[in-house]
């Protein structure tokens, strides 16, 4: 439920923001959160090491708005590709099976606006479960569940792959 009244003035600082692991050469650093947005929206930054994939997913409840800040970023959704480096946005619609992955030969990082806020949640649990070891077979798959969020198959995955000669994590 939201509250009545505006959120409270948050700032964050550049360089600042708890950071976790994701999965091999993802990471996250949190800067919003919905408990700073009135439950609109939530901030994240993701470094992407070279070779980095995330695997084709579909968010059931929230959009998700990407803006590249360093390096290439290969993002898919649906039927569409594309390149992004410094400066270029991408919108990411619930319900759409999308991926993202570092296109480049340097580091990448983007900022992601997930919105309504909550998924950023999936973030925070899933950095813990890696930060204290490996993660149970189930626990990934379960915490998905957890937060609408499906993994999937996509044809076009060992194109992508080859192409980018990207590193993809373990199935979840």
């Amino acid at each position: 439920m939201r509250a009545t009244g505006p959120p409270p003035l948050t700032v964050v600082q550049p360089g600042e923001g708890r950071a976790g692991g994701l999965a091999p050469g993802i990471g996250v650093v949190f800067k919003l959160g919905g408990e700073d947005t009135g439950g609109a929206l939530s901030v994240v930054e993701h470094p992407f090491d070279v070779g980095a994939l995330v695997p084709p997913h579909i968010h059931s409840r929230e959009d998700e708005y990407s803006i590249v800040l360093e390096g290439e970023i290969g993002f898919r959704s649906g039927d569409r590709e594309v390149v992004l480096g410094p400066g270029g946005y991408i919108t990411k619609p619930r319900g759409e099976l999308h991926s993202m992955w570092n296109a480049g030969s340097v580091p990448a990082r983007m900022i992601e606006i997930i919105s309504p806020a909550g998924f950023e949640g999936f973030f925070r649990e899933l950095a813990d479960l890696v930060a204290a070891g490996p993660p149970p077979p189930d626990a990934m798959g379960d915490l998905a569940t957890a937060y609408g969020l499906t993994f999937g198959d996509a044809a076009w995955l060992p194109d992508v792959i080859a192409r980018y000669r990207l590193n993809p994590p373990p199935r979840p």
